[in-house]
């Protein structure tokens, strides 16, 4: 298992995103630190057993507000480095 720490964009509320990917390359567990507590346990439901592709492909480009990012999208940034690039 393999755990990251991923700090935010200034714009959203939540300050980092703990993120845990499990053996199999399937995300097991997301925590957002700070933040709308209810929607960002559903993010985090929502995107758990997925791969940190097939996620951020799901909540990529989610806008809070008229803010240029989220919360979700945040999450899907950070994903995203995580994927080795194709070649």
């Amino acid at each position: 298992m393999k755990k990251f720490n991923f700090t935010t964009s200034p714009e959203v509320c939540s300050t980092s995103i703990d993120v845990e990917i499990g053996d199999s390359g399937k995300i097991t567990f997301v925590r957002f630190n700070g933040g709308c507590h209810g929607s960002l346990q559903a993010v985090s439901a929502l995107v758990k057993g997925k791969t940190p592709e097939e996620a951020a492909g799901i909540i990529r480009g989610i806008l809070c507000g008229n803010k240029n990012t989220s919360c979700p999208d945040q999450l899907a940034i950070a994903l995203e480095s995580l994927i080795p690039e194709k070649k």
